[in-house]
């Protein structure tokens, strides 16, 4: 049987050399050591070539926030797009129960997406996503544990070309981090913060 890993590098090895140095971007980029972040396998239907990062937020043996990053890349372009790079994530963290009844919820996470984004002086055009907001109320045999609700984002959004048509994607990743954090109800990294560790982070089992 194939190595899977091998594979991966042959692909990664075959790809266009923008795309190759933006997911170089992503691997050496610097993070909160709250989140612990991996290496997923990314969906091949989208575009031809994708790179796919999964983290959590952590807090002692808690976890309070998860996501999925993804950068697409279409040398050809894309008309929807309106460039050959592309970002889509998806975020979800549990809410307080107050927080879930707010009414302004929706349009406050995704000026959070936005306000990252914003915060960091970055670039992109074409955003676009949703936010859903979902309760959970347990029965029978589960009557004992308390109602919960979640808030999940689902996003996209294009990138900025920068010289050699590649795009800050460390940045871009470092405000989706900010998101994460925000989400998770962390308050601000310090800038500067010695503590921040450089990617990637391997976690191995952990009992939570």
């Amino acid at each position: 049987m194939d190595d899977p890993k091998e594979g991966e590098r042959d692909a990664m090895e075959a790809a266009p050399l923008p795309f190759r140095a933006a997911v170089d971007a992503l691997r050496a980029a610097r993070l909160r050591p709250q989140i612990e972040i991996d290496p997923t396998k990314a969906p091949r239907r989208l575009a031809p070539f994708a790179y796919a990062l999964e983290a959590t937020v952590v807090d002692g043996d808690e976890d309070l926030a998860d996501g999925r990053l993804i950068l697409l890349h279409d040398p050809a372009g894309h008309d929807a797009w309106q460039g050959s790079f592309r970002m889509v994530t998806l975020v979800r963290a549990e809410l307080e129960p107050e927080m879930a009844a707010d009414p302004l919820l929706p349009d406050v996470c995704w000026s959070w997406l936005t306000g990252a984004l914003q915060a960091r002086g970055l670039s992109y055009g074409e955003p676009s996503g949703t936010v859903t907001r979902a309760g959970s109320h347990y029965f029978g045999g589960l009557s004992e544990r308390p109602s919960a609700s979640q808030i999940e984002i689902r996003a996209s959004w294009t990138p900025r070309e920068g010289l050699g048509g590649v795009p800050d994607t460390a940045s871009h990743l470092a405000s989706w981090c900010d998101l994460l954090a925000q989400i998770a109800g962390l308050p601000p990294a310090a800038p500067g913060d010695a503590s921040i560790v450089t990617l990637p982070q391997r976690r191995g089992p952990q009992s939570r």
